[in-house]
């Protein structure tokens, strides 16, 4: 098997090639791409996103432009893109995406996303406005090669959960808290990864995100990480997500303190049985609504209902949460290539919480699960002993 490494030019100058003919089909001379991460998509310019606009001009026929204030000239010099221009500052005398259409000249053009303050402003200098973000549309299925960087991240937020299981049981013993099992197990994972790979992937995004949190702060499913020291009895949810050359997969398990209850194992088992009709739907390849509903369903029919909190899931790639949702009102049919997380919660506030994450890979064959913590820790092992 050959080493793994960033994407390469060839690859964006596919995907360029890929949204030039979605632009052609639409009936659009371009797109204008505004959005951080279609940025990178098509060029591998993993820059700061923040006030100042970037964007690059992809039209049907012709050079791409790409254009960015000044402060990232030397950054787009090394794009291997020949037409580079440059504004001087945010704000501007003149907001720069309408000075981005100004260079480009009256089009049919595509924008994947706008402030609602400029709409009137940049209607008065297209011929043709269409705010769908066909880069998006094109990220949702993936190529071999993210696939591969997905495949091996979610390896990494795997390896977070194998060293805090195993060493959760001592760090408690010893009056160690949340922030002390996420600060163990962070160090563990975050230098695994950056032994392995930070030479090879210098420049791109990579790394580890994890929140642990216990008891009643459990039930909450964006939980807060504290001084806290979990106690026998309660669950401990621990939810990872990795990165590697700019692209995310998650992993995350609860874990039980001491020995696990009949009224524990029968949410967890409801929960794996809620995660394998995610895969099964995804398989089918029902629509994401579907696939929401077909998953939350084995949730419900176990009488957990009311404890249901979020959507079973999302997709995954450049951006860590990005379209399409396994979520009501999504009716994006599900095909090969897509990625998504499976995240089964059941949250009982002042009482306690559960939650477990994996990665899916949809596949022509079915659907491929890189993330294996869970695979590989049964229910009943899921225990932290003191």
């Amino acid at each position: 098997m050959s080493q793994l490494r960033p994407l390469q030019p060839s690859f964006f100058a596919a995907a360029r090639e890929r949204l030039r003919a979605r632009a052609e089909a639409a009936g659009l001379d371009g797109l204008l791409l505004l959005r951080a991460p279609n940025l990178a998509y098509v060029t591998g310019l993993f820059l700061s996103a923040n006030e100042r606009p970037m964007g690059i001009w992809l039209p049907v026929a012709g050079d791409p432009i790409l254009m960015l204030p000044d402060l990232e000239r030397e950054n787009a010099e090394d794009s291997g893109l020949a037409d580079l221009r440059f504004y001087d500052e945010f704000p501007g005398d003149v907001p720069a995406v309408l000075w981005m259409l100004d260079q480009i000249g009256p089009k049919m053009v595509g924008i994947d996303q706008l402030d609602a303050a400029l709409l009137d402003a940049v209607r008065s200098q297209v011929t043709r406005l269409d705010l769908t973000d066909h880069a998006m549309i094109e990220r949702s299925y993936k190529q071999p090669e993210e696939i591969s960087l997905i495949r091996e991240a979610a390896g990494f937020a795997d390896l977070f959960l194998h060293r805090l299981h195993a060493a959760a049981g001592d760090i408690i013993s010893q009056g160690g808290t949340e922030a002390d099992l996420l600060a163990d197990a962070m160090a563990h994972a975050r230098g695994r990864l950056f032994d392995k790979h930070k030479t090879a992937f210098a420049g791109t995004p990579m790394g580890i995100t994890a929140s642990v949190h216990s008891g009643p702060r459990a039930a909450l499913p964006h939980g807060t990480v504290l001084q806290r020291v979990p106690k026998p009895g309660e669950t401990l949810v621990a939810g990872i997500g990795g990165s590697l050359g700019g692209y995310h997969a998650e992993s995350g398990v609860t874990l039980i303190v001491g020995d696990i209850s009949d009224d524990q194992r029968r949410i967890m088992q409801a929960m794996q049985a809620c995660h394998e009709s995610a895969v099964q739907a995804c398989a089918e390849g029902r629509t994401c609504a579907e696939t929401n509903d077909a998953a939350l369903d084995a949730l419900r029919h176990a009488g957990l209902g009311e404890a249901i909190r979020h959507r079973i899931g999302h997709g995954m790639g450049l951006e860590g949460h990005e379209a399409p949702w396994l979520a009501p009102g999504d009716k994006t049919v599900i095909r090969p290539d897509m990625v998504f997380s499976s995240e089964p919660g059941v949250y009982r506030p002042g009482r306690d919480g559960y939650r477990t994450i994996d990665t899916m890979i949809v596949t022509v064959a079915g659907v491929e699960i890189p993330s294996r913590f869970q695979t590989d820790t049964p229910i009943d092992t899921r225990v932290i002993t003191l």
